[in-house]
This record gives C-alpha cells, sequence and structure tokens, in this order.
C-alpha cells in the first residue's frame, strides 16, 4: 500500500511564514498560526514542505489504508490560503453561514485574505471541527 507522502517534518514553522514574499498573506499566516493554535490548543508543526499542522490523528479506513494526518491545518497556495479539517459536525452550517467570504473545495476552504472572514467564527469552526475528529478517532 502507498504511503502517505505528507508527513510531519522538523521544518520550521516561522521559516516557512517568513518565506512568504507578500506581506499581508504573510501577516494572515501569522494570525492563523495564533487562531489555530487557539482553537485546537496544538502547537504548529509542518507537514511535508508547505503545510503548517496541528496536532495528529491515526485513520484507518475500510479499505485498508491507514496513516497519521494533521487535526487541521493550512497552507498559503499561489491565489488563496487553504485551510484543512473543517469536517461536518453538529451546527457546522449555520456558523459557515457567518463565516464571511470563501470557496469550498472537497477537504478544504479557499480564503483570499482574512479580512475576508470572521475570525472568531473560524476559530469556532476549527474548534469543533478538531473535537469532532478527536471523538471520532480516538
Amino acid at each position: 500500500m502507498a504511503e502517505n507522502k505528507t508527513k510531519a517534518t522538523e521544518a520550521s514553522v516561522e521559516d516557512y511564514i517568513s518565506a512568504i514574499t507578500d506581506e499581508t498573506r504573510r501577516k494572515d499566516c501569522e494570525v492563523l498560526v495564533r487562531v489555530m493554535s487557539n482553537a485546537t490548543r496544538e502547537q504548529p508543526k509542518m507537514w511535508g514542505t508547505s503545510i503548517v499542522g496541528f496536532g495528529s490523528y491515526h485513520y484507518k479506513y475500510e479499505s485498508g489504508r491507514e496513516g497519521d494526518s494533521c487535526l487541521a491545518g493550512f497552507s498559503s497556495r499561489k491565489g488563496d490560503i487553504s485551510v484543512y479539517g473543517l469536517l461536518n459536525f453538529p451546527g457546522r452550517e449555520e456558523l459557515m453561514a457567518k463565516l464571511g467570504k470563501y470557496k469550498q473545495g472537497v477537504g478544504c476552504l479557499y480564503i483570499r485574505r482574512l479580512s475576508d472572514v470572521n475570525l472568531d467564527i473560524l476559530e469556532q469552526l476549527m474548534s469543533a471541527a478538531v473535537d469532532e475528529r478527536k471523538r471520532h478517532y480516538t
């Protein structure tokens, strides 16, 4: 079975963020580290070369595939900041309606800039999603 490509590393989160050349994006990522640390009650760690992850969990699918992943995370991408880990949980849709401007993919949210979203709501979403993931996988 194929091994996960994205794993926790010893790379520096500070170095990753300081290498972001767009000042607004860099500051947004610094704020996200604080928000997500509060929401997850975990310290940031690099997962692969471009994901700042918080906490970890072990999953195993019915297919037999298993591995480890971060509970939540984000990555500064070309056009947006991708936020990972906002699973379904009771009350999610009500919070999403209050979040602000974002796009949604299969497994993540795309946020152009943090000023487009309500950070308190983002923190609530993250906290609830992480609690749900911990309940499901522990």
